[in-house]
């Protein structure tokens, strides 16, 4: 479900793994129409990266 917010509305992807600071800036960067597609590229790479993270504690049992 994160995946298709990060593809629609990017910034909000930032809010869901708790990253306000950075929701903030991507959504100042998805205002212009030339930003939408590297809002949405980095949306989608911190989507990866929370869930490699989660994968990780996960493993070690934290």
């Amino acid at each position: 479900m994160r995946l298709l917010i990060a593809f629609l509305v990017p910034w909000l992807v930032f809010f869901t793994i708790g990253r306000p600071i950075a929701g903030i800036i991507c959504l100042v960067l998805q205002i212009t129409i030339i930003g939408w597609l590297p809002a949405t590229i980095w949306a989608v790479y911190a989507l990866s990266q929370f869930k490699t993270d989660q994968k990780i504690k996960k493993a070690l049992g934290q």
